[in-house]
């Protein structure tokens, strides 16, 4: 399979003049122009990450990790052609998000001090041992001062900051953050206004969802963020609100756009500039600040997203983007410039070529919902010929899948001669903030039916194999595996990746447990019922489908023992089953080599089944 290099995080100078990006933790800098790249390295050769510029477009801060088994960094500066470098601080402990203060006398970054693994749910956990309690690790804004390089803690020693940014006049930030577990309490965190000076917060809007990427505009009066239904935080989708940082009503500036805005800046400080996900496709669009018509300015059949919040730049009027652009037959690569026309900046991955057939995006009626999908054609595809057909049902659920460069999964599977259907079922991002909550108290009811309708739609329409029908999903994906197989006997084999497989146990022992909530209405303990009928354990009875189980022993998020009782079960009544943990893996697998393994034993066990079902 061909391996394009990933890039990792793109940012472009204020000015546009310039954009940097890092790919394998080697942070270049090219002009936007174009030309050729220029490689910022310490003599350590650390790898480095969390890029920022400047306000003045002239300097660049970013962070270098240590090796080592607990996380550590450095904080560094340099001028934006790698002269001028200087550290300015030793962070103990895991730091993200370092940024200048508007005038540059300053360095702030988000610091969790002596946290013993990198943070985010989907980090491998820590194992307990010994008596347990539960230690909690805030992450607060430290700040540096450049004269002295002398770091600050200043946010409170009880509060978990998510996500932060300066205010133009350097007084204050504005933050999203709550008390508490950093990994639970993302799911209930506020907006802030936080005191540079003396790290006071004040509350200014408390989301009846969850909210993310909160941006101020350049007069300093509002702040615009998107508030949805989301299940995992950087997973991010919802509508777009503003509301006055002196408090007061957040306004929904667009109410029932039929997308899903994933990142927003302001172009002025009338309008704000998003990302969005659009039945299934990338695209940007504007709208007022003080709401009214959404002006669509691109959309394309392909992944283009920001790799940063530090995407727009402008000078002399006009607005320039950096972003990643990658589909299922071209690899990413850099590209900048005003919105639809773009310069491709970098040849990362020149000569690459897809491994894998066309992908397609299709659509299909459950009832009377429209339901939109990537339908992935096997590789050497002919017509007049049968081939097998694997559902890959994405994570979330309020996530979606995409035109984009996919070696592990849709990729693989094609080269293996198989269609793979990836659906966007309600839930899923897209369609809009309506459609993304339809499945709130539904768990496995109308997305599962939207899920199988594709796969009536596609069989109808191409030749598939019903015999030879399979399943697989990671996440949300591995517990709509679970259930599927406790619903319907059409598949002939299924992989669940990371599943959930009993609601009432899995809300005792997950680390996440306020993201359920806002899905289910009450707890497990409050409302059993309204769990019940979603819980794959309550009908584990009629699974017949042989099933490999795959998870890392120290996922937070699905934690490993919602593998075991799926397996228990499927030994105690004789379904064929392999069951595979994962030593030192989160619920994202940190390892290379455990992907591919996984990878691998995917494909073996559908072709293991497949072959039998003939």
């Amino acid at each position: 399979m061909p391996r394009a290099r990933r890039i990792s995080e793109v940012a472009i100078a204020p000015d546009g003049s310039k954009v940097a990006y890092i790919v394998a933790g080697q942070l270049s800098v090219i002009a936007s122009a174009g030309g050729p790249s220029k490689t910022i390295a310490l003599e350590s050769k650390l790898e480095l990450r969390d890029v920022a510029w400047s306000a003045d477009s002239a300097s660049l801060v970013f962070l270098a990790d240590l090796s080592g088994e607990t996380p550590a960094a450095e904080l560094w500066t340099s001028s934006s052609d790698g002269s001028n470098l200087a550290k300015h601080a030793d962070l103990k402990g895991y730091a993200q998000m370092p940024r200048f203060s508007p005038d540059a006398s300053k360095l702030s970054v988000l610091f969790i001090e002596g946290m013993p693994r990198a943070a985010g749910p989907l980090q491998p956990m820590t194992p307990l041992s010994g008596e347990v309690s539960e230690k909690i690790y805030e992450q607060r804004i430290a700040m540096v001062d450049l004269k002295t390089d002398h770091l600050t803690q200043l946010t409170p020693d009880d509060m978990y900051v998510y996500e932060y940014e300066w205010t133009p006049d350097g007084k204050d930030w504005i933050a999203t953050a709550a008390r508490g577990s950093g990994d639970a309490n993302w799911y209930v965190a506020c907006l802030y206004a936080v005191s540079a000076t003396t790290g006071k917060m004040r509350q200014i809007y408390k989301p009846k969802l969850q909210i993310a990427d909160p941006r101020i505009s350049q007069d300093g009066k509002n702040i615009a963020f998107i508030e949805g239904l989301m299940s995992d935080e950087g997973s991010t989708g919802g509508d777009i609100y503003v509301v006055p940082i002196a408090g007061g009503a957040a306004r929904d500036v667009t109410p029932g756009i039929k997308a899903s805005p994933s990142a927003i800046a302001w172009e002025d400080s009338d309008h704000i500039l998003f990302a969005e996900n659009v039945d299934g496709n990338s695209g940007f669009a504007s709208v007022s600040a003080n709401g009214g018509p959404v002006e669509i300015l691109w959309t394309g059949e392909e992944y283009a997203r920001p790799e940063s919040d530090l995407w727009m730049g402008r000078s002399a009027g006009s607005t320039s983007v950096a972003l990643v652009r990658q589909s299922a037959s071209t690899p990413p690569e850099v590209w900048a410039g005003r919105i639809g026309k773009w310069k491709q900046l970098t040849q990362i991955n020149s000569g690459v070529k897809p491994a894998w057939g066309e992908l397609r995006n299709v659509h299909w009626m459950n009832g009377d919902t429209r339901v939109q999908g990537w339908l992935m054609f096997p590789r050497d595809y002919r017509a007049g010929e049968k081939y097998p057909l694997i559902v890959s049902v994405h994570g979330g659920p309020s996530a979606a899948c995409h035109s984009r460069w996919d070696e592990l999964f849709s990729g693989s599977l094609s080269a293996a001669e198989y269609f793979v259907l990836c659906p966007n079922p309600r839930g899923s991002y897209g369609q809009g903030e309506a459609f993304t909550q339809a499945n709130v108290k539904d768990f496995g009811g109308g997305d599962y039916r939207d899920i199988m309708a594709g796969v009536d739609a596609m069989t109808k329409e191409y030749r598939i194999d019903t015999k030879r029908l399979g399943i697989r999903g990671h996440s949300y994906g591995g517990y709509m595996t679970m259930w599927a197989e406790t619903q319907t006997h059409r598949f002939a084999a299924a992989v669940a990746g990371a599943g959930l497989s009993d609601w009432l146990s899995y809300y005792g022992v997950n680390d996440i447990d306020e993201w359920m909530i806002p899905f289910f209405g009450a707890s497990v303990y409050d409302d059993p019922a309204v769990y019940a009928q979603s819980d794959p354990m309550h009908f584990v009875k009629n699974v017949k489908t042989p099933t490999l189980i795959l998870v890392g022993d120290r996922d937070g998020e699905v934690p490993v023992e919602q593998s075991i009782e799926w397996w228990h079960a499927l030994e105690s009544m004789h379904v064929p089953n392999k069951f595979v943990v994962y030593p030192d893996e989160g619920h994202v697998f940190v390892k290379p080599s455990d992907w591919r393994d996984y990878q691998l034993r995917t494909m073996e066990w559908f072709e293991e089944w497949f072959a039998k079902a003939k």
